[in-house]
């Protein structure tokens, strides 16, 4: 999927660009039956506290509903476009059913084209699209959207070309190398879907603008050591300084060095090994 550079006939032109949609998407507008309002909270909370800093603005956008259980076993369904989402890195594919004529979106698979068929079931075929579980799918299948727990529905690998590998059976589990490189065992009944996510050149597009930030409700944040001590704890000093202690927000939760994954003895036994720093 190519990137999109434009002439440089102003300064923020000059380092911009855009993943070229009229290659990747079908351009057909989302059906509205499936979309959902989506209220702003501009980083605040149920007390209208902001607890998420410099968050406000940006264009209005609907949720569209991702079908993440494909529960429907056994069932074709047609391709009938390759869509943007505003709400994920990866683009969506919108299915219709054969039986009933249902239509659903799912996360597009790299790959998948209009006119495709995709299947959901035991008995599908290992082919981009289709969805199984984990004891149906051969080892070193590349996968994305996997469960953590039986008809659950996808919990991970769904960001843009993102991929897992299935690398061994073991037991009543599954172990699988998420993208970050942690081996981490699911159960065997879990549903996977075959592939890789869409939208692999997401990762390389350049803003080049303060603007398509503020697009994405994103505001300018101010660093915190250009504030007052009293504002953050990195302010102060004379002149430019390191501010004398370890990085850390304007609440003081460390922000380097500081493990965010919770020590819960629930999930420790499910991580085969960790993650590759």
């Amino acid at each position: 999927m190519p990137i999109k550079n434009y002439k440089p006939y102003t300064p923020s032109r000059r380092g911009m660009t855009v993943v070229n949609y009229s290659t990747a998407l079908s351009g057909d507008k989302p059906v509205k039956k499936l979309l959902k309002k989506k209220n702003r909270r501009a980083g605040r909370n149920n007390q209208g506290r902001i607890t998420v800093r410099s968050r406000g603005g940006g264009n209005r956008q609907h949720y569209r509903i991702i079908d993440f259980s494909r529960k429907l076993e056994d069932s074709r369904a047609e391709v009938k476009s390759i869509q943007y989402d505003p709400n994920r890195s990866a683009f969506i594919a919108l299915i219709q059913y054969v039986e009933d004529r249902k239509l659903s979106y799912i996360v597009a698979p790299e790959g998948l084209k209009v006119g495709d068929y995709v299947v959901s079931g035991r008995g599908a075929e290992i082919r981009v699209g289709n969805t199984l579980v984990l004891d149906a799918i051969p080892d070193g299948t590349m996968v994305h959207n996997i469960e953590l727990l039986p008809g659950q529905g996808a919990k991970m690998v769904r960001a843009a070309g993102a991929v897992a590998q299935l690398m061994a059976k073991e037991g009543k589990d599954a172990i699988i190398r998420l993208p970050s490189g942690e081996m981490r065992r699911v159960p065997r009944l879990c549903r996977a879907t075959i592939g890789q996510v869409s939208n692999l050149d997401h990762d390389n597009v350049k803003l080049g603008k303060a603007g398509r930030n503020r697009n994405r409700g994103r505001r300018p944040h101010t660093r915190g050591t250009v504030m007052n001590p009293v504002d953050h704890p990195h302010g102060g000093g004379e002149g430019k300084t390191n501010s004398g202690r370890a990085p850390c927000s304007a609440t003081g939760v460390i922000a380097k060095g500081y493990r965010t994954r919770r020590k819960s003895k629930a999930k420790t036994h499910l991580v085969k090994d960790r993650r590759i720093k």
